[in-house]
């Protein structure tokens, strides 16, 4: 049995070809890092570090590597393989489209029947994009649909962050935590789901992919942003969960978007199973070995704050199912306050670029051009407007030069 594993990064690594590997499949990773391919040949092997309570190394092995350069060979690999996996980032998919269009044609060519392909990129409605992307690179007429399964995942593993003198000393050892469950979408896949553990199928795959959108990354989210404006002292996740009242804010922002989520997939999510995944959350971003920084789930400012990402998304989702969301609507206004600097002291360019359109032309327009909010129709109108509201509060605590949590909080939704 084989994986083509498409990313031989932190996900591709650390969770994927983990779980494959241990399964007994031969994993081969194609990746344009031609320092990682040279050394997972050499070895043939890797070790993954568990940092988290109970500590762990697990060596995987069975594997190879083919540089993505060669798109012949990697087509060929992905072409003769059992299943096949992308953990590329977003904004790599249409660099890996020709690869898998060119794979695609190879194994219809081959007689080998569809191949499942586990898209390992926490974005909406991926498959769709993705074939999108495929048929830009395949004759007209071929028939997609059926020689290939595009199955969406909900990934919520998180890697702790590596210093350089660590990667250094062994740049194919990588650090997870313990988390390795990869949710996967049941009805997708073509030859039905792979014998792993760890892989646990969904019937409503939509209801996941929004679940770690604006439960787990809304978390994120919250507290990075809320921290980073009433603490900007903490550096580190796990310090902004030790403290009792921005835990508290980040649990109430949750809830928010647990409540809509639950009216909306009723037949999947609880109050009970909501409130488990809650708390497993603020325990694992409260995992001092993950190392993680509130500058890393603050940055990237425009995505963050798009029309259907955590912010915004969960905004909207609210509205859709009339629940309150008076906390997510104070994280978003203190994301348009957010200038946060890296260890170097250095920032996004996007980030600053951002930041100047809200100090030169305010932050209604921000609203407006980046988060898609439009301020004279509905359902955007009352988003648009208690975020704003949220906004004036915070710039109004600023200004008494007592900005605290409590007084950024909003009146009905008070920190006891």
């Amino acid at each position: 049995m084989k994986l083509a594993q498409i990313g031989a990064g932190n996900i591709g690594r650390s969770f994927v070809g983990q779980l494959f590997s241990r399964a007994g499949y031969e994993v081969v990773f194609i990746d344009i890092d031609e320092r990682l391919v040279s050394l997972l040949n050499e070895r043939r092997q890797y070790i993954v570090e568990i940092r988290d309570v109970h500590p762990e190394t697990i060596v995987v092995a069975n594997v190879r590597a083919v540089n993505a350069d060669d798109p012949k060979r990697s087509a060929e690999e992905i072409a003769t393989a059992d299943v096949a996996a992308t953990a590329v980032g977003q904004g790599a998919l249409p660099q890996v489209y020709p690869m898998l269009a060119g794979a695609l044609l190879r194994r219809h060519e081959l007689r080998l029947g569809p191949l499942d392909i586990i898209i390992c990129e926490n974005v909406r409605n991926v498959a769709e994009i993705m074939t999108a992307g495929l048929q830009q690179h395949l004759p007209v007429g071929f028939p997609l649909g059926d020689n290939v399964g595009l199955v969406e995942t909900s990934i919520g593993k998180m890697v702790p962050i590596m210093t350089d003198e660590e990667r250094a000393q062994d740049p194919l050892r990588i650090f997870a935590e313990a988390f390795n469950t990869l949710i996967v979408d049941i009805r997708a896949f073509k030859n039905g789901v792979p014998l792993v553990p760890g892989l646990e199928a969904k019937e409503n795959m939509k209801a996941y992919v929004d679940r770690k959108l604006f439960i787990h990354n809304l978390g994120h989210a919250a507290l990075g942003y809320l921290t980073h404006l009433t603490a900007p002292e903490i550096v580190y996740t796990y310090q902004a969960v030790e403290d009792a009242g921005l835990r508290a804010a980040t649990r109430a922002a949750m809830w928010e978007s647990a409540r809509a989520l639950i009216m909306k997939y009723p037949a999947e999510f609880t109050e009970e199973n909501q409130g488990q995944h809650i708390e497993d959350l603020l325990r694992r971003f409260g995992n001092r070995a993950l190392r993680d920084t509130i500058f890393r789930i603050c940055r990237d400012l425009p995505r963050k704050l798009s029309p259907e990402d955590r912010l915004v998304g969960a905004l909207h989702l609210c509205a859709e199912q009339g629940t309150a969301a008076p906390w997510i609507e104070t994280a978003t206004a203190a994301a348009l306050i957010f200038r946060g600097k890296d260890e170097r002291g250095g920032t996004l360019e996007k980030d600053r670029q951002l930041a100047e359109l809200v100090e030169t032309l305010g932050a209604e327009v921000v609203l407006k051009d980046i988060c898609g909010l439009n301020p004279e129709k509905a359902p955007d109108q009352p988003i648009y407007r208690r975020v704003l509201a949220a906004y004036q509060r915070i710039l109004s605590a600023k200004a008494s030069r007592h900005l605290t949590l409590q007084a950024i909080a909003p009146e009905e939704r008070r920190l006891e």
